[in-house]
C-alpha cells in the first residue's frame, strides 16, 4: 500500500473552466497533488484509499478573500478590557473556530477582513491575523483591511466617525501610523480596500504595492480617470463591485468603468447572493470581464445556517436584521455584508451568468489565487501536480459533499458515501 489517495469515477474541474472525467492522486504525507503515473502505474502499488466520486465534481478548495466573520465571531472585535492576553487568546480561538466551520462549505483558504475600526485596534488585530493553518481547518492567509481610508459618501455600514484621510506629509506615514509599520510589512496576504479619491490616498498606492499589499478600490466616489490612475499605480482589484460606489453613468462610468478599460483590467469582488447585485447586473459584469471575476462572501457574524431570521446584536448599539441570506443594518435598508458562503454563490453565478458550474468555480478558486499572486498563485486554486491538495467534492448543483485540506479529509456530508 502506498501513501496515496485516488479520486475516481468523477469529473475534475479544470483551470480552463471545463470538466473532464479523470482520476486525481494526492499524497496525505506531503499534502500535495501528485502524478498518478509515477505514484501508481510505475510502482504497480495500490492506493491506500480510493474515493468513488459517484459522478460528482472534484474541484480546488474555495478561496474567500473578503469575509468579516461568521458563526458569531466578528474579526473586527477584540476585547481590550480582558486581563493579560485573555482577549487575544479568545480572538484567536474565535478565528480558528471560523476556520474549522468554513470547511463545511468547501472553503479551504480565507482572508479575514476587518472593517473600519478605532485606530488603536489595527496594529493589534493585524498581528493576530498572521497566516496560520489550524488542524482540520481552512488556511488563514493573512488580512484584508477594509478601511479606514474610505469616502464618507460611500461608507455603507462603516462608521463615519472612524473614517480617515492620509493627511500627513508624506501621506504614507498615515498608513504606517494606522496599520503599524509591522502590519504593513508582515508576511502573508495583505489586502487594503481604499478610496483613491480621498485626500492623500492616491499618492500611497505605489508604496503600498511595493510593500506587498494588494490594493483594492472600494467605498469610493472616484471618477473613471481617478480609478484608472490608481490602477496604473498598482491597484489590482475592486471591492464588492457595484456596492459602495456610484452607479454607472454613460458619460462617466466611474470605478465600474474599469471593466471596459483596454489596459489595467481589474479583478473585482462580487457578492452573488442575489441581494447585493441583481442577477442581470452580475451577468453584465461577467460578460464584460469574466477573467477578473472573484466571488466573495462578505460574510458577517450571522452567517450561520442554524441562526433564525430576525434582529441580532452587532456592535455599538447597532443591530443586524437577517432575512434569509440577506443582512441589513436594522431600521434601515443598508446592506451590511452577507450570510451566504461561497459555495451557493458559485451556483448563483452559474445561473446568473448562464455558465456551467466548472466555469463558475474559477471565480472562487483560480482567480482569487491569481489575484493574491506569489506563492498562493503557485500552490492553490487548481488541480495541478505539485499544488496543495486543498480540495472540494461538489455535486452539480453546487452542494459541498466533502472537503480536503493539505491532503486530509476534514469534513464530509453524511449523504456522501464513497
Amino acid at each position: 500500500m502506498t501513501d496515496v489517495v485516488r479520486f475516481t469515477n468523477g469529473y475534475l474541474a479544470l483551470p480552463d473552466g471545463t470538466a473532464a472525467k479523470a482520476d486525481l492522486y494526492i499524497s496525505p504525507s506531503t499534502g500535495l497533488i501528485i502524478s498518478g503515473q509515477s505514484s501508481f502505474y510505475s510502482t504497480t502499488s495500490l492506493p491506500a484509499r480510493t474515493i468513488d466520486l459517484r459522478g460528482n465534481l472534484l474541484c480546488p478548495g474555495l478561496i474567500d478573500v473578503q469575509i468579516n466573520g461568521a458563526f458569531g465571531i466578528d474579526f473586527s472585535e477584540l476585547d481590550l478590557t480582558a486581563p493579560g492576553d485573555e482577549g487575544e487568546r479568545k480572538y484567536v480561538e474565535g478565528l480558528e473556530h471560523v476556520a474549522k466551520r468554513l470547511a463545511e462549505f468547501g472553503t479551504t483558504s480565507f482572508v479575514p477582513t476587518i472593517i473600519t475600526q478605532k485606530e488603536e485596534l489595527y496594529a493589534k488585530l493585524l498581528r493576530l491575523l498572521r497566516p496560520r493553518s489550524p488542524p482540520d481547518s481552512a488556511h488563514i492567509l493573512g488580512y484584508h483591511a477594509e478601511g479606514p481610508f474610505l469616502h464618507p459618501l460611500r461608507r455603507g455600514a462603516h462608521s463615519s466617525t472612524l473614517l480617515m484621510t492620509a493627511s500627513s506629509n508624506p501621506p504614507i506615514n498615515t498608513f504606517d501610523k494606522v496599520y503599524g509599520k509591522e502590519g504593513l510589512d508582515q508576511e502573508g496576504v495583505k489586502i487594503i480596500t481604499l478610496a483613491p479619491d480621498v485626500e492623500g490616498v492616491m499618492g500611497c498606492v505605489e508604496e503600498l504595492v511595493q510593500r506587498g499589499v494588494t490594493v483594492s478600490i472600494g467605498h469610493s466616489d472616484a471618477t473613471l480617470e481617478q480609478a484608472e490612475e490608481a490602477m496604473k499605480r498598482g491597484a489590482r482589484m475592486i471591492t464588492h463591485l457595484f456596492n459602495a460606489m456610484p452607479p454607472i453613468h454613460h458619460r462617466d462610468p466611474g470605478v465600474i468603468g474599469l471593466l471596459g478599460a483596454p489596459d489595467h483590467r481589474p479583478y473585482y469582488g462580487i457578492i452573488a447572493d442575489g441581494y447585493h447585485s441583481h442577477p442581470n447586473t452580475v451577468r453584465i459584469a461577467y460578460k464584460a470581464c469574466k477573467e477578473g471575476c472573484v466571488l466573495v462572501s462578505d460574510a458577517q457574524t450571522i452567517m450561520d445556517p442554524s441562526l433564525p431570521d430576525g434582529v441580532h446584536p452587532w456592535r455599538d448599539g447597532i443591530k443586524f436584521r437577517k432575512e434569509g441570506l440577506k443582512v441589513l443594518v436594522d431600521g434601515t435598508n443598508t446592506l451590511a455584508g452577507s450570510a451566504a458562503p461561497l459555495a451557493p454563490q458559485v451556483h448563483n453565478l452559474s445561473k446568473f451568468a448562464n455558465i456551467p458550474i466548472p466555469e463558475a468555480l474559477l471565480g472562487a478558486t483560480l482567480r482569487p489565487a491569481q489575484l493574491l499572486g506569489g506563492e498562493i498563485a503557485r500552490r492553490k486554486g487548481q488541480l495541478t501536480e505539485g499544488y496543495d491538495a486543498d480540495l472540494c467534492v461538489m455535486d452539480w448543483q453546487g452542494k459541498v459533499l466533502s472537503t480536503w485540506v493539505g491532503g486530509k479529509e476534514v469534513w464530509k456530508d453524511q449523504s456522501f458515501v464513497e
